[in-house]
């Protein structure tokens, strides 16, 4: 665990006067995320919710001074730590309402942390959807976050980038911003430019739920976070005059991707991407960064655009087919290295990463490289496979009898790498070619994955969940149910 952050809190521990823990439900960046109730029987009397009366008997199920039942509730609090929190605090004296907004009940103060509570409904964290969404839900939701921005830049209120469980989904599906990071409150409205990196980190938050062959949205919000709509005023009419070209485009299910921080580590080292590429290709990158802050999650991220942009690149001058596409992806893969590297020694660090990468071609082939321990397993006919062989010191001791594939996952070095990207210029490259069939579907996980839970539990849930982005919000909390204990990242592709 980070030693930056506390301990939770543990089921049935009391918070402030009026709650009760139930359990931890969502680790991110900087915060935890409890469901908890206000069953209180050290507490004599109950409180109201409809009245704020705090004078009813805890044996009377109904309110003395309203009359209303005295049901119990549930809430939603989220624990930030670590800083001052006088401008959050700030801001929730304000006392906003808007429909975009998901404002705390009220908000207590419990061994150095800052704890917001709000009424719980069955919502959600923005940080469990699984990618891809419809272009139509994409551009619904910038239209919606923008308003809502720059209702607050009205009222003074500048935040810092968000992310994505800054964002809460009711079980209707409606969004809000929600336990914002608030940089500064002030006297007068947030001068339009000031909003520039905000609304960036929106365009990278919605760009990673952009479907791999709505290459025009991916574009549109690409060169968005690179700031090239600066004010809400501009981002809001881009949308406006793209949305009926944009939103009308359907994709079929053909993929599905999610990342997890988990329920231990702190910062989330994995990276992913997906993209449509020149000649018919399709690539998916997977990356589990290695090095801490601004290390791991900086070479994973290095990677994984790398790969992606040396081979859109090498695919416009490449008249290779078949088999020689194979040496432009160990190039990819091999350029993508180099870059991480080449970071690395100016950094001054030792980050590095694993990948595992796929191409898909036309005509039902793809080609699959890796190194380290992130993998690739092919689902057909019910059976699950894996592809890729790991690079590490256990899978050495697998290979000679010396350890069983389910010995080795559990194993106390099953940790140590013996080929990773970036930690030396020009790394081997495994290669396989696959020949896919209709009904085939291929995951590339961390080790996050699959240390947590065995290949056939893996199994199971593609064999039950044929929806992809439902299979990943299982298999991450089958992760979960396994101890959580690394960050995981999966895609899921399929064939038709």
């Amino acid at each position: 665990m980070s030693e930056n952050r506390p301990a939770h809190f543990a089921p049935g521990t009391p918070l402030g006067r009026y709650f009760t823990v139930e359990g931890l439900v969502r680790i991110a960046e900087g915060r935890m995320f409890y469901l908890v109730n206000d069953d209180r029987p050290d507490q004599p009397n109950r409180r109201c919710w409809e009245c704020g009366s705090e004078d009813t008997p805890r044996s009377s199920h109904i309110c003395i001074r309203c009359g209303r039942p005295m049901e119990g509730k549930r809430f939603l609090v989220a624990a930030r730590w670590g800083g001052d929190f006088a401008a959050y605090e700030a801001f929730l004296d304000l006392g906003l309402e808007h429909k975009g907004l998901a404002m705390p009940l009220q908000s207590l103060r419990v061994e150095n942390q800052l704890l917001t509570v709000l009424p719980y409904q069955g919502e959600g964290l923005m940080s469990v959807e699984a990618a891809p969404l419809s272009n139509q839900r994409i551009l619904h939701l910038a239209q919606r976050l923008i308003g809502t921005l720059a209702y607050l830049a009205h009222k003074g209120v500048m935040i810092k980038p968000i992310r994505r469980h800054n964002l809460i989904i009711s079980p209707k599906g409606d969004v809000r911003l929600f336990d914002l990071d608030i940089q500064a409150v002030l006297d007068e409205p947030v001068k339009p430019l000031l909003m520039a990196p905000v609304l960036e980190s929106l365009a990278q938050l919605l760009y990673a739920y952009v479907h791999v062959r709505s290459s025009e949205l991916s574009e549109f919000l690409h060169v968005a976070a690179d700031g090239d709509y600066p004010t809400a005023r501009d981002f809001g009419r881009a949308i406006e005059a793209r949305i009926d070209a944009f939103a009308s485009q359907v994709h079929p299910p053909v993929c599905a991707g999610i990342s997890d921080v988990g329920l231990v580590r702190q910062l989330n080292e994995d990276s992913w991407r997906w993209s449509t590429l020149p000649q018919g290709v399709e690539l998916y990158a997977v990356a589990d960064g290695m090095g801490g802050h601004e290390g791991g999650e900086v070479a994973s991220r290095i990677a994984v655009e790398a790969i992606g942009s040396i081979v859109r690149r090498e695919l416009s001058v490449w008249e290779g087919r078949g088999a020689q596409m194979d040496d432009l992806l160990e190039l990819a893969f091999r350029q993508a290295n180099n870059e991480v590297h080449d970071e690395a020694s100016r950094r001054g660090t030792d980050m590095g990463t694993t990948m595992v990468a796929m191409m898909r071609l036309p005509g039902q082939k793809a080609i699959v490289a890796n190194v380290g321990d992130s993998r690739a397993y092919l689902y057909r006919d019910g059976q699950l496979s894996q592809i890729t062989r790991d690079h590490s010191r256990v899978q050495e001791w697998v290979d000679v009898g010396k350890l069983t594939r389910e010995e080795a996952r559990v194993h106390p070095q099953s940790n140590i790498l013996i080929r990773t990207v970036g930690t030396s210029r020009d790394v081997q490259v495994d290669l396989f070619q696959v020949d896919l069939r209709s009904g085939d579907r291929v995951l590339l996980c961390t080790d996050g994955l699959w240390g947590e839970i065995s290949d056939d539990a893996i199994r199971g849930i593609m064999e039950t969940y044929r929806d992809g982005r439902v299979a990943c919000r299982e298999l991450i909390r089958a992760a979960h149910q396994g101890g959580g204990r690394d960050n995981a990242t999966m895609i899921i592709v399929a064939t038709p």
